[in-house]
């Protein structure tokens, strides 16, 4: 097999390769690994060594709990009114929650930011944010919206036009790691029960059938998605249809 076609190998590096008479994985496999990682890096080198099958790469079984979550996008178009920003915030802010409790994580805060264009040299550049406590650790979806309106209400400014915002979840820790603090509130033990169930609702219907009354099902401040890629591995109803002729 070429050495331009193991993996990690690309067309700079391949150049470089041959100069030195490494034409083949077998070549590559056979050359001094300290010299490779001298001359290049030691990802080369590593990749010569598994050549040979000394593992230097550990697998991971499972991908680690992300420090932060944010849930960002632009808006179908310019967005001037304050209750668009309010639902598009939402929508982020329950989006992000649902990412939370995937990975059985809680929050203590809740960035929340929005912004105007930033090429368009007619508009007005505007970026505003802030940094909101939540009382406790928590993964509610009701308090995380409502923590990122109230946010949004404190930096929002009239006037310009806003092409994106954003909520991102900070100071995370996963349940098993949290103690709760005996004379500190702590969220409510109801509170799990709503949202394992709205989840399971969620993933059996599909995605919204239950939400937050301030998340629309249908928005114009939306992205644009006319040139969306097909899904074909991953929904029925965009499968292929071949039909064969007689």
């Amino acid at each position: 097999m070429a050495v331009g076609e193991v993996w990690g190998i690309g067309r700079r590096l391949q150049a470089h390769l041959l100069d030195m008479g490494i034409k083949t994985a077998w070549d590559l496999a056979k050359a001094d690994p300290r010299l490779l990682r001298k001359r290049f890096s030691v990802v080369v080198e590593k990749t010569a060594r598994e050549l040979l099958g000394v593992a230097c790469l550990e697998m991971e079984p499972q991908a680690p709990a992300k420090r932060e979550i944010c849930c960002s996008r632009s808006f179908g178009h310019r967005v001037h009114a304050l209750d668009e920003l309010r639902e598009a915030v939402a929508t982020y802010a329950t989006r992000a929650g649902e990412k939370l409790r995937q990975q059985q994580s809680l929050c203590s805060l809740l960035h929340v930011g929005i912004r105007t264009g930033l090429f368009n040299t007619n508009e007005e550049r505007v970026s505003l944010s802030v940094t909101c406590h939540l009382p406790y650790p928590t993964d509610d979806t009701r308090l995380l919206v409502q923590s990122a309106i109230a946010g949004l209400d404190q930096i929002y400014k009239a006037g310009p036009a806003y092409a994106k915002a954003s909520v991102m979840l900070m100071d995370l820790c996963q349940r098993h790691e949290y103690t709760p603090d005996l004379f500190a509130p702590t969220q409510p033990a109801g509170t799990d029960q709503l949202m394992q169930t709205m989840d399971q609702i969620n993933q059996r219907w599909g995605k919204g059938t239950i939400r937050p009354g301030r998340v629309p099902t249908k928005s114009e401040w939306q992205m644009q998605r006319q040139l969306l890629s097909p899904a074909f591995t991953t929904r029925f109803d965009q499968l292929w249809t071949v039909r064969a002729g007689n």
